[in-house]
């Protein structure tokens, strides 16, 4: 009744993190650094990690369950779960990773000295891989920003540094603006847990899989959508995207 005779429809509540005016203020101006001095053709290569738990999640709104009696359905998820910490980026050219910061194949935490030997021993080959020249962009997690690593960034990706305190600042509280986190570990994750892993090897080996089976042609479209929200968090004055989550026309 209420769609077919009052032309109403159900919408979800989107979350998001709260910004100040000061943050405000920063997202606009560092979007308009990006669009100035990044040409639109320009090789940028987005990175990030994330936890993958071998639990995996249940969205109880995306997943009803019809039935005449209720059925007392109860889904149990452990307080610690294992997990895998993959940090991976993403490019118009396709994806770089996954990799895993694990040692003696236990997972650890991304501290500053696993960051660096992973910029220096995973990132930096993969980079002597091409010839074009390549921005690199990442959040400032104390790891990326610390001088240590940004000394080594700097050397690798000379004048070409999105980041807390690189060439080019990257703002803070600002998730809805890098491909990893408005697309790739979402999409990632919905892949992952539909085969279910049952163990960190699995899981493992099912996130190797559908890292490397996601397309170039996705990869741009992800590039494309993230120059759309550079231009309309400048519109926006630097709050939220709300015609871009929210799909206005």
């Amino acid at each position: 009744m209420l769609h077919q005779e009052l032309g109403m429809h159900p919408y979800k509540m989107m979350l998001a993190q709260e910004l100040s005016e000061r943050d405000w203020e920063t997202r606009q101006t560092l979007c308009q650094e990006v669009q100035q001095h990044i040409p639109r053709a320009a090789v940028v290569l987005f990175s990030n990690e994330a936890p993958f738990h071998l639990c995996g999640t249940v969205n109880k709104q995306n997943f009803p369950y019809w039935a005449v009696d209720n059925p007392r359905e109860l889904h149990e998820r452990l307080l610690h779960s294992p997990c895998v910490t993959v940090w991976c980026a993403i490019a118009e050219f396709g994806m770089w990773g996954p990799y895993f910061f694990e040692e003696e194949g236990v997972t650890v935490t991304v501290t500053l000295d696993r960051y660096c030997d992973m910029l220096q021993n995973f990132l930096r080959p993969k980079l002597d891989e091409i010839e074009e020249e390549v921005w690199f962009q990442q959040d400032g997690a104390t790891g990326h920003a610390s001088r240590r690593s940004l000394s080594i960034l700097r050397e690798m990706f000379p004048g070409h540094l999105i980041s807390l305190r690189g060439d080019i600042g990257w703002p803070a509280w600002s998730p809805d603006l890098t491909p990893c986190d408005f697309f790739l570990w979402g999409y990632l994750k919905a892949k992952v847990y539909a085969c279910c892993p049952g163990t960190i090897e699995q899981l493992k080996e099912a996130i190797q899989q559908e890292v490397t089976a996601i397309p170039p042609a996705m990869t741009r479209k992800a590039m494309e959508n993230f120059h759309e929200r550079l231009q309309e968090c400048v519109i926006n004055n630097g709050h939220h995207l709300s015609d871009v989550i929210f799909k206005t026309v």
